[in-house]
């Protein structure tokens, strides 16, 4: 199946956001989990499409497949049936040598559990994805510095998880998402382990940076507040989109 080339002109959606053109493209997407004994249709054929700069919110139940979502549209996961078309690249039909390395140029991740290696400063924890692309050291701690001071966190750049709040670990992991300035940012339940306060405070650090440099962001998030700062919220249920609808602008 050939996939439509993406159109050329910002899109401007009808919560007054203007957009590019379409980034991620998934069309007809199945994914089925067999244990042997079980067979489980994650997802039962899902089109979405996201536009370049879009902040989009995944919502739903547990279990209706929002995580699945996620992980086969950037890779993580193979689909069973269907197409994800990334940035026109067809991601789907990869290899998984081509694909993991098209992840590191093009994504970066964030998920709940912070995953910084506790024996590593900040700046340590955020250029480490750089040198393994890589980026001479120098360059890379550059990099790492200016990703830190970014997210706030420029004075913390010597200090290890241990040494930090839930906030400032999250932003660590933040900062290390964006160090390559990917095109996409996916960030599954990124607020989940944290307080409500620090976690309105990390959203609207992800709305900045998101204004800031037109990176699209595809967040999973069972929390309506957290979903509610994105500029589109897709709501699933058993393995379907069962909405898809735009954040109203305040003060509209």
């Amino acid at each position: 199946m050939s996939q439509s080339r993406p159109i050329a002109t910002p899109q401007v959606h009808s919560n007054g956001h203007m957009y590019g053109p379409p980034i991620i493209v998934a069309s007809k997407v199945e994914k089925t989990y067999n244990t042997g004994k079980v067979t489980v249709r994650a997802l039962k054929g899902i089109d979405l499409k996201i536009l370049e700069g879009e902040m989009v919110a995944i919502m739903g139940p547990s279990g209706c497949g929002k995580t699945t979502l996620l992980n086969v549209l950037s890779g993580l996961d193979d689909v069973t049936a269907g197409e994800v078309v990334i940035a026109g690249s067809p991601l789907h039909a990869m290899k998984d040598k081509k694909r993991t390395l098209f992840r590191a140029e093009k994504m970066g991740f964030v998920f709940q559990a912070f995953n910084l290696l506790p024996v590593l400063s900040a700046a340590e924890n955020v250029e480490l994805p750089l040198l393994v692309s890589g980026v001479k050291p120098g360059l890379a701690r550059r990099k790492a510095q200016e990703a830190l001071e970014m997210v706030g966190l420029a004075s913390e750049v010597s200090k290890r998880p241990a040494e930090m709040s839930g906030g400032q670990q999250q932003r660590v992991t933040i900062a290390r998402a964006l160090v390559n300035k990917p095109a996409i940012v996916w960030a599954d339940e990124p607020t989940g382990n944290l307080d409500s306060e620090t976690s309105g405070a990390i959203m609207d650090l992800l709305c900045k940076l998101n204004a800031e440099s037109v990176q699209t962001f595809v967040i999973v998030s069972h929390d309506l507040s957290v979903a509610m700062k994105a500029h589109r919220i897709v709501h699933m249920r058993d393995g379907l989109i069962e909405s898809d609808r735009p954040v109203p602008v305040a003060g509209k």
